[in-house]
């Protein structure tokens, strides 16, 4: 389980958990159901969020593990979806961090950034293809690397999982 933590240099006023929540007794049972196929192999050239991924006009797909297909039967209704991921290339034990752009540092449930204790991805993609038989669903983009694992599928619902007024205090989300 070495070389995640080495792969990250804390930046100054950054902390670290005491135990890498990797190396904890599983409590959840999480299994992946597939995995993700994107243009990006490497941190530095991974887009930064969906927007940045949208931008480049890079397509991706996800291929969903045969016993769990017969799961996405009516999915093709879906204009968008909400994919959980597992960032399994992220660090685990950084609690405070210091993005590049901010000023101050930040407790990692204030942030978006992939480094946390459960390394959980959340993309709202569109959906454009839909395989069943094949598993293979097509998207507009994401903002991971090749062959992160999925963890789940589901709609995204405009009427119930948008909100027009939602902010963070201090940043413009346009």
């Amino acid at each position: 389980m070495t070389g995640r933590r080495e792969m990250f240099e804390a930046r100054e006023g950054e902390q670290r958990l005491e135990i890498d929540p990797a190396l904890m007794p599983a409590d959840g049972g999480v299994i992946f159901i597939g995995r993700i196929a994107s243009p990006w192999t490497t941190r530095e050239t991974c887009p930064k969020n969906m927007r940045a991924a949208r931008e480049t006009g890079q397509p991706a797909a996800l291929t969903i593990d045969p016993a769990y297909r017969a799961g996405l039967q009516g999915l093709e209704r879906a204009s968008h979806l909400v994919i959980l991921s597992w960032l399994h290339h992220a660090p685990r034990t950084l609690i405070v961090q210091k993005p590049r752009h901010a000023a101050e540092a930040k407790g990692v449930f204030a942030l978006r950034s992939p480094a946390r204790p459960n390394p959980i991805g959340l993309h709202v993609a569109k959906l454009i293809a839909l395989d069943i038989a094949t598993g293979r669903i097509e998207i507009d983009a994401i903002d991971v690397l090749d062959g992160t694992p999925v963890v789940d599928i589901k709609p995204y619902f405009a009427s119930t999982d948008a909100f027009a007024e939602a902010t963070i205090e201090g940043r413009d989300e346009r």
